[in-house]
């Protein structure tokens, strides 16, 4: 099954990854996930990466933002969070992302069990850049893109409403157009 989902068919969900550095050994730090429908996933991985791995712009402005006690969880807890998450929402889901060359094989790593792929999930990527491209300035409107804060959540949250509010816009333009 390699499908994009539609929304009648599914629901997207916006996936967010924080991790080490932009490098092919990057590893997993926080990982997001905000459905339409405003179902939230949130996860900070306590034993996947040091903070040797870490570049100094992680080190200086994603770290800081972590809440270990409260978020952390293990890989192996993670990946049965995510699943029961997943799972939960008993629809098609389709993940969306701004930057899927990085947040899909880490989302992948997650979501990957025991040689098993969640039934209801897409096995593809959704790229949200390559979604809008052919958007103009004047098609947004007032839609102001503020600067992402790099906190998993807070940008999966971003993502959904920036979609939200983007295809509210098309909508609108295709009603009186």
């Amino acid at each position: 099954m390699n499908q994009v989902l539609t929304g009648e068919e599914g629901m997207k969900v916006f996936l967010d990854c924080e991790f080490t550095q932009l490098n092919r050994d990057t590893k997993l730090i926080s990982l997001a996930l905000v459905s339409e429908a405003g179902h939230e996933f949130y996860v900070e991985l306590t034993d996947t990466y040091q903070v040797a791995d870490c570049s100094d712009f992680v080190i200086q402005n994603v770290l800081p933002q972590l809440n270990l006690p409260e978020h952390g969880q293990p890989l192996v807890e993670a990946q049965t969070s995510l699943l029961a998450f997943l799972n939960n929402l008993e629809v098609p889901l389709e993940i969306c992302s701004d930057a899927p060359d990085w947040d899909w094989d880490l989302f992948c790593q997650l979501a990957y069990v025991d040689n098993r792929w969640p039934a209801n999930v897409a096995n593809r990527v959704t790229n949200l850049i390559l979604l809008f491209r052919h958007l103009e300035a004047d098609d947004v409107g007032e839609v102001t893109l503020p600067e992402l804060p790099h906190h998993a959540l807070l940008d999966a949250r971003l993502l959904a409403d920036l979609y939200r509010r983007l295809t509210a816009s098309l909508n609108r333009g295709t009603e009186h157009g």
